[in-house]
């Protein structure tokens, strides 16, 4: 099993819609992928469940006076949330309530061969307990303190061997607080979505510093304090590449500057993120996709409830739009392969679709 978070921390660059296409695609290829939605925000959660699995599994339900309206209850034989499910919110709640450890739950079956560890906006509670608890984990005495900063790796590990996940796909939000923290310290791997600007940028010179930081302080301090008998990351957080996302074309407002910022990124992400000298001019080695912006497949997708590349007729996908699918079939599976390699070179017994 090798695990794959998507980071920037610049937001609007598509990374949950990457999340999510990669998932589906990776699935197709013949791999059982487990995707985990470890952004508050709950975005890529949002795009896997329907309204009603997502008012069961975050309780809203609960929430209801005697006297509201009840929505209908969801059919057993046709729902993907059991009892057995929870999000990772409820999965730190001990741990927030200084009552327990990590409460393990059940990945939700997206279809076979793919499921999900669903998100919560309850997450983000978790916060300054993580922030809390990485000081006092230096020590390796307080194990309160790491077990609080393992607790997501050890949902994500639990999951992802009761799922016999090949890949693990994590979604993150775009900062560097202490959640996506302990979120990338998870991670064997990151893929950095990105657009050719300015913001992008100056995001990479934050992130190259502040990973390197961050794993130095892990397998340099923590991680041998650690008791074996507490499941704890690897924290290798190996950068394998970025993918550039287009923009939304705008005929009223055309892009500045692209090539610009185009030219740049390779030095920087190699410079900043990788720590290594500037490439030779034209090295774009660690640059593995332009992805086409989709805009006109997603409000279709959304309302399907589907990838964008599996798009219909009967799902409203007519006319010169299924030329559109059939591309975006083509680029993701184009993808997908190309990050597929690099994680086979990082861990060769990664089984090939």
């Amino acid at each position: 099993m090798i695990s794959m978070a998507l980071f920037n921390n610049k937001g609007g660059v598509g990374k949950t819609t990457l999340a999510y296409h990669l998932a589906h695609m990776f699935q197709r290829m013949g791999h059982r992928v487990l995707a985990v939605d470890l952004d508050p925000q709950a975005n890529l959660t949002a795009q896997f469940l329907d309204e009603d699995e997502l008012a069961s599994i975050w309780k809203e339900d609960d929430d209801l006076g005697s006297s509201a309206p009840r929505p209908a209850v969801l059919d057993p034989r046709r729902s993907r949330i059991g009892a057995g499910n929870g999000t990772l919110a409820t999965a730190i709640e001990p741990i927030m309530e200084g009552v327990g450890d990590v409460r393990l739950s059940e990945p939700v079956t997206v279809e076979d061969g793919l499921w999900l560890l669903p998100g919560d906006v309850n997450l983000a509670s978790f916060e300054d307990r993580l922030s809390a608890a990485w000081p006092n984990s230096f020590l390796g005495r307080d194990v309160a303190a790491l077990r609080t900063t393992t607790a997501l790796h050890r949902a994500i590990d639990h999951g992802a061997r009761e799922t016999g996940a090949d890949i693990v796909i994590i979604d993150v939000g775009p900062n560097l607080g202490a959640i996506n923290r302990a979120a990338l310290l998870s991670a064997d791997t990151i893929l950095m979505p990105l657009a050719a600007d300015l913001f992008s940028l100056r995001g990479l010179r934050n992130i190259g510093p502040t990973l390197r930081d961050w794993r130095m302080t892990w397998q340099g301090t923590i991680l041998p304090r650690i008791p074996e008998r507490i499941p704890a990351p690897r924290g290798l957080m190996m950068p394998i590449g970025y993918i550039l996302v287009e923009p939304p074309a705008r005929a009223d407002r055309p892009s500045k500057g692209h090539g610009r910022w185009l030219d740049r990124i390779p030095g920087v992400f190699a410079t900043s993120v990788l720590g290594s000298a500037v490439p030779a001019a034209g090295d774009r080695s660690f640059e593995i996709a332009t992805m086409k912006n989709y805009a006109a497949l997603m409000p279709l997708a959304q309302d399907a409830r589907k990838p964008m590349f599996e798009l219909r007729s009967g799902d409203g996908a007519v006319g010169g739009t299924q030329s559109a699918v059939r591309r975006c079939f083509s680029d993701f599976r184009e993808l997908a392969t190309k990050v597929r390699d690099r994680l086979v070179f990082i861990d060769p017994t990664l089984r090939r679709g």
